[in-house]
């Protein structure tokens, strides 16, 4: 715990806490996880710092039964729920005394926690048992943990969780590796996060080990293609840190989980929650990895104040991955990955409206869900706007500004004007070079600023050669792509979408046999031009793919698609496979789907 305590914090509008009053600093947490009644039962008990004044503790909650609350470990207290506020639940009051030190909190959650994903054993890998994981982020901790819930404030943690027998429990913590026969497990994070890094899996796990600091959870039917996929992690790891400073988390393992899992991974302190998506066999999609990694700088070292802030995590993190990416495999593949990613924005921009305010990277997001900010804004956006500093000021000079920004704020929370305060301090208030980079014009006004960096991939320019020779009308199996990676193909069916036919969609599937791809990311881009085109060859697999895959950004392309052509077969495929997806997946379909 720290020694001195700092009361100053961003205002939050997504807590109900006022950690300005009264703030957690160290939870102890006993629970026990069963699988039948699709609960957790325990106690978070948390020792709290609070200033003379304060007569209460605000905690957050959403759909937790709270049974009672004692203070110091003794004296049952009086506690209040307050009227619940749709996706930010109820605020839990305890009355504090005026020497209270700690708060016991007694509770079990509901079956529909929000957080909480119980997979039964036909949707799992293995077929065998069932499985639990957690999805915190942004605002979910409070679902399955009276919590504190803002990335603005930060405690330590230690945890005993019992499971069944044949279970292994893991967090984003200290970790067994290997299950024991009594179901009772251990967990120790001595460094501070906040409560969207909270993280708990149950399920029938094994363990390899990478390196001495790395390795990979998973079931054990995809134990070998997983640590087949991510044998370059230690690599990672060194590249990282030859960038921006020691890993400052002891361990780097992954869980990979089962493909209801929404996003593509989670940065979860010491243990990234990854998705079988990008189980490819070729580890051409593990640039997912490396974005998760540097998380660990950019994110959980320095984390953003509040959910308006998100581009400091993300826009970071962007930036950061594909230097990782430049360090292990060259420039031209980082190359590829800027322009992939530009592409996103483009695409955004026009979802979205490039004059809406939501393409600021400072958001407002008071009175939403912040899962609204989870756009490619923050990530690509941030990113751009990052690249522009590094344009205007140099490689290296931009390399030392992250270091010093990681070193002065580690294991503290950052909002966009305290960074626009330290970003003008570095540069010595150089009018010049503020001005060049013009940063108030890429947070706080919507769209692309006028002289932002002109992204170029040569590998890019051999795709669109192809391209025209195709549309000159050589063979689509006479074109040149025995040694592209998924990302030259991802580029190519990019292009193309634009002005394909029917009969030149078949001519690919014969050439290419993109209907029946493993990759994920190639499928969803393939289905999307098939439905479009009405192309009835890609159905049966197209079903399948959404009834098995959860990842939201896949399967929110796929509905969208789907309802813009056929509504009635978009409801009856979701109708059969909502079960299979998490609330964050779910939360967002049902709002399409249904209205």
């Amino acid at each position: 715990m720290t020694a001195e305590i700092n009361f100053m914090h961003s205002d939050d509008s997504h807590s109900f806490a006022r950690p300005r009053l009264a703030k957690v600093q160290h939870l102890i947490l006993n629970l026990q996880v069963n699988f039948e009644s699709k609960t957790i039962t325990g106690t978070a008990i948390y020792n709290i710092v609070k200033t003379p004044e304060a007569t209460e503790i605000i905690l957050d909650t959403r759909d937790l039964v709270i049974e009672q609350v004692k203070l110091d470990k003794a004296d049952q207290t009086t506690f209040y729920l307050s009227e619940t506020e749709p996706f930010l639940g109820e605020a839990l009051h305890i009355k504090l005394q005026p020497h209270t030190t700690s708060i016991s909190i007694y509770y079990h959650t509901l079956p529909q926690a929000a957080a909480l994903q119980w997979l039964e054993p036909n949707q799992t890998a293995g077929k065998k048992y069932p499985f639990l994981f957690t999805q915190s982020q942004a605002i979910l901790a409070r679902t399955w943990l009276p919590c504190q819930d803002s990335p603005g404030i930060r405690f330590t943690y230690e945890a005993q969780i019992q499971v069944p027998a044949n279970f292994l429990a893991l967090m984003s913590a200290e970790n067994p590796q290997e299950k024991n026969s009594t179901g009772i497990y251990h967990f120790a994070m001595r460094q501070p996060i906040p409560a969207y890094l909270m993280a708990l899996a149950v399920g029938d796990l094994v363990f390899k080990e990478i390196s001495f600091n790395t390795g990979i959870y998973a079931e054990p039917i995809m134990l070998a293609p997983a640590y087949h996929e991510f044998t370059e992690l230690p690599h990672m790891l060194e590249a990282a840190e030859n960038l921006y400073g020691k890993y400052l988390w002891d361990r780097y393992d992954l869980l990979l989980l089962p493909p209801s899992f929404p996003f593509g991974g989670m940065e979860n302190p010491r243990l990234t929650f990854v998705t079988p998506t990008i189980i490819t066999g070729d580890q051409s999609l593990t640039s997912l990895v490396a974005h998760e990694l540097a998380h660990s700088w950019s994110g959980n070292l320095v984390t953003n104040a509040t959910w308006n802030d998100f581009w400091l995590n993300e826009g970071f993190t962007v930036y950061f991955e594909r230097r990782i990416m430049e360090a292990l495999y060259g420039k031209e593949y980082a190359n590829m990955l800027k322009v992939l990613g530009y592409q996103d924005l483009l695409d955004a921009l026009q979802e979205i409206g490039p004059e809406d305010p939501d393409t600021q990277l400072k958001l407002n997001l008071a009175g939403r869900d912040p899962d609204e900010g989870l756009t490619e804004i923050a990530y690509e956006k941030g990113n751009l706007f990052l690249l522009k500093i590094e344009e205007v000021i140099g490689r290296s000079r931009f390399d030392a500004f992250i270091r010093d920004y990681f070193r002065a704020f580690a294991f503290q929370s950052m909002n966009t004007e305290s960074f626009l305060v330290f970003l003008k301090k570095i540069l010595q208030n150089d009018a010049h070079a503020i001005s060049q980079i013009n940063p108030e014009a890429w947070i706080y006004a919507p769209g692309i600023p006028t002289g932002a960096p002109i992204l170029i991939s040569n590998k890019f320019k051999e795709v669109s050669l192809q391209i025209e020779n195709w549309q000159s009308g050589t063979p689509a199996e006479a074109l040149i792509t025995q040694h592209w990676t998924t990302q030259e193909w991802l580029y190519f069916l990019n292009k193309i979408a634009k002005f394909i036919s029917l009969p030149q969609l078949e001519e690919l599937d014969g050439a290419f046999h993109f209907t029946q791809t493993s990759n994920a990311e190639i499928a969803t881009i393939w289905f999307k031009m098939g439905i479009s085109l009405g192309y009835s060859a890609i159905n049966s697999n197209l079903e399948e793919f959404l009834m098995r895959v959860g990842r939201r950004k896949f399967v929110l392309t796929l509905y969208q698609a789907l309802l813009n052509k056929d509504t009635e077969r978009a409801i009856s495929i979701y109708h059969k496979a909502r079960p299979n997806y998490h609330a964050v997946t779910t939360s967002t379909l049902d709002d399409i789907i249904f209205t």
